[in-house]
């Protein structure tokens, strides 16, 4: 088991990309581009979300062994949220058809926090490998931290779709990230002095 790791997460992570490639693969309405935006903007979503979940959990639940799995496998996560945004702007721009409507779109607020949120996730994924982890020093570290930008536009952008019809959804999602990174926050920084010794 441990030689075929981590081939299995990524098979494990791969399993949503298989069913849409199986829809692809068996369509011929060109809607089909449509259809797969949401599922694959809400797969990039999670998996961002179950990655930036590490660390917060591990404060929260010390000594458990789970949290401290996801925290060391927190870079498989995070590379397959960008292999699924990146499908998710694919297919957006096949489903657009043209650079002209892909261009009038940009003003919009649900598409801008998109394309931010996504132009940030590209960094963060080239410099995943550890060669750009022992090469940037602790730079790394802090140019990690620009994935906490790529969250706050992502709700937005998810939120904002169909006239704010994405916010309940997005809320769902996000509202369990939001809550441990604020108690990550009060253990660090707010909590009684006495209560850190």
């Amino acid at each position: 088991m441990a030689r075929l790791y981590p081939y299995w997460l990524w098979l494990l992570l791969a399993i949503p990309g298989f069913g849409m490639a199986s829809a692809l693969a068996g369509a011929t309405d060109p809607k089909i581009y449509h259809e797969l935006l949401h599922p694959t903007g809400e797969f990039s979503a999670r998996f961002m979300i179950i990655a930036m979940l590490a660390s917060p959990l591990v404060l929260l639940l010390r000594g458990w062994r789970g949290p401290q799995w996801l925290k060391k496998n927190r870079r498989y996560f995070g590379v397959a949220a960008f292999g699924y945004a990146a499908l998710h702007t694919v297919f957006y721009l096949i489903d657009e058809g043209s650079l002209a409507r892909v261009a009038a779109d940009i003003p919009k607020f649900y598409i801008w926090t998109g394309w931010i949120a996504f132009l940030i996730f590209i960094p963060l994924a080239v410099t995943s490998m550890d060669y750009f982890v022992r090469r940037m020093g602790s730079s790394w570290k802090t140019l990690q931290r620009t994935t906490y930008a790529a969250a706050v536009l992502t709700l937005l952008h998810w939120a904002a779709l169909h006239d704010w019809g994405g916010i309940g959804p997005a809320l769902v999602h996000f509202g369990p990230l939001a809550i441990l990174e604020g108690y990550r926050v009060w253990f660090w920084y707010l909590r009684p002095r006495d209560a850190r010794a």
